[in-house]
């Protein structure tokens, strides 16, 4: 028996790009079974990937990866590459394009099945039947037959003949015991603020009191970018590092309150419900909207109320605020930090630790590349949440080391903002109205293609608001009206990517407000916006009333935020 026949030469690889490199994935249950990992490439997100992680620098190059005809045009093929613990279950990788006609639906949708035991596998662009509708890259899915999976992926596009890549170079991994890295880690301490509530949580912990610390912020305290997200988020590491240092036994427990996509403008109506009803008054506070708090329409005034509502708690909690950062080092820390200031607050920044090492040489001072902190453009991978947690670590050092300082006075100091909102309390169809008289119209239905999030340790996600008011095509076009007596009202509604729903206009007291616009965003999430405030605390008539143009459409109202008496 002769042995195998001589190979045929390897087929030389085209010039290539990384986009998705060594990156790991938390694929999340799906309610007719097994699990899915989407990434979003919309908006720049894949032309970033390219520049951070395949070290492209050429723009023309980069501008065709945001657009669908720019794509085909630079792409010859996309090699992917899984692993995972189960390496014989059949995976997919779904190239998902958005659509023009509708950017969920109407686009090509390209699947591609593949073992996630590591090999890569080429999936050719020539063989796919595009759609005429495809505007951009939306999204790379992957789907796996168990209902949860962490895995290990890697994505990178080959190139048309007449584009060239520079050479790939991974990132080298973080030391994290280096003096180097602890030295970045002290710069992330902006003020230790005044202690005293903080020392007395410390305190309690070490005798063995129970004591809770709590998390409220956006999709970074949610979790989004660690994986697996309940063990690695940055709030559940600090919490394990507050217990490593002063629990007594399981004497400190943990809440989690994160919703992607939210600011401190719905944080502060949900603040009850997610913190205070979802386990023991807390001690400790950890506050993080500084990224997501451009989408506060007030601008500094719901993030106080917030601040406020917290340090006014009858029994009076530390609150600790938390700077996060953007790939693009952007956040809002100059506009929140004088909240901190004024009311002399712990307050720790992630941007001030790291931003300035991400523009040192790797052989010269770069503690962790941006590749490895960012999991994309918005949030951090487990690494970087790490990191968000030592920094938080280093402040509960920091404060447990001082001498106490004088127990504040907070009640007579003069505000930075307009935090007028200080008892908002949420309304929704569970409530019995809070005294409201509330008649439905066409809002007669219910709606649970929602927004779910994992709180606190849960291993399973909860809706959002699922006490909802919702009108479709088939209820009609009756408005909802509700009278309350507030001097301010907040109207929550649902966004959404589906075509199926449309715009509502809303009225106060007979007067045009404002158009909310459940596409303004484009995905499943929540959104608060003020309906009016500053009028006088009397019976003020809302009405919710779909727009002409879309009255054939859904819409959902979520809840309300009122002044509670």
């Amino acid at each position: 028996m002769g042995g195998p026949k001589a190979p045929k030469d390897p087929t030389k690889k085209r010039p290539n790009i990384f986009v998705l490199y060594d990156k790991t994935i938390e694929a999340y249950a799906k309610p007719e079974g097994g699990s899915i990992s989407p990434l979003f490439l919309d908006n720049g997100r894949l032309s970033n990937y390219a520049k951070t992680i395949g070290r492209v620098e050429d723009n023309e190059l980069l501008e065709l990866l945001n657009t669908a005809e720019g794509f085909k045009k630079l792409v010859h093929s996309i090699g992917v590459s899984v692993s995972c613990e189960n390496k014989e279950q059949e995976a997919e990788f779904v190239l998902h394009m958005y659509g023009k006609t509708d950017m969920y639906q109407s686009g090509t949708r390209y699947v591609k099945k593949l073992q996630p035991n590591g090999s890569e596998v080429e999936l050719l662009l020539s063989e796919i039947d595009w759609s005429a509708d495809d505007v951009c890259v939306g999204q790379f899915v992957f789907r796996f037959p168990a209902n949860w999976e962490v895995a290990t992926i890697n994505v990178r596009l080959y190139l048309n003949d007449g584009y060239t890549a520079p050479e790939f170079i991974p990132d080298a991994p973080v030391d994290f015991d280096s003096k180097a890295y602890k030295a970045m880690i002290a710069k992330s301490l902006v003020s230790l603020g005044n202690n005293v509530r903080l020392k007395r949580a410390i305190e309690k912990a070490k005798a063995g009191e129970d004591v809770t610390v709590a998390f409220i912020g956006g999709s970074i305290t949610e979790g989004a970018g660690a994986t697996p997200s309940q063990k690695t988020c940055y709030s559940k590491v600090a919490y394990d590092c507050f217990c490593r240092r002063f629990a007594k036994g399981d004497n400190v427990h943990y809440t989690k309150a994160g919703v992607g996509g939210t600011s401190s403008e719905l944080g502060m109506i949900r603040y009850e419900r997610d913190i205070l009803g979802r386990g023991a008054a807390p001690d400790v506070v950890i506050v993080e909207f500084a990224v997501n708090d451009e989408g506060d329409e007030t601008k500094g005034d719901c993030y106080e109320t917030l601040v406020r509502k917290i340090l006014f708690s009858e029994n009076a909690p530390a609150v600790i605020l938390l700077f996060s950062v953007f790939e693009n080092d952007w956040n809002l820390q100059e506009r929140l930090s004088p909240v901190g200031v004024r009311y002399d607050l712990p307050m720790v920044s992630v941007r001030d630790a790291v931003v300035e090492q991400f523009y040192l040489p790797a052989d010269n001072g770069r503690i962790i590349s941006k590749n490895r902190f960012f999991y994309d453009i918005y949030h951090p991978t487990s690494d970087g949440h790490r990191i968000m947690a030592e920094c938080l670590d280093n402040l509960f050092a920091k404060a447990d080391e001082a001498l106490p300082g004088t127990e504040p006075d907070y009640a007579g100091l003069e505000t930075v903002f307009k935090p007028e909102f200080v008892n908002v309390r949420l309304l929704d169809r569970k409530d019995g109205f809070a005294g409201a008289e509330i008649s439905c119209g066409s809002f007669t239905e219910s709606d649970m293609d929602l927004h779910y999030v994992e709180m606190n340790l849960d291993n399973y996600r909860t809706p959002m608001f699922p006490n909802n008011w919702t009108a479709t095509g088939e209820t009609g076009d009756e408005p909802f009206v509700i009278k309350i007596k507030s001097p301010y009202l907040l109207v929550i509604t649902k966004d959404t990517g589906s075509m199926e729903f449309g715009k509502a206009d809303i009225y106060v007291d007979g007067e045009y407000v404002l158009t909310a616009d459940p596409h303004a965003v484009g995905w499943t999430h929540s959104t608060a916006q003020i309906a009016y405030r500053g009028r006088e605390n009397t019976v003020h008539t809302v009405e919710i009333r779909k727009n002409p143009e879309t009255k054939d459409k859904k819409f959902t109202i979520l809840g309300f935020g009122y002044q509670a008496e």
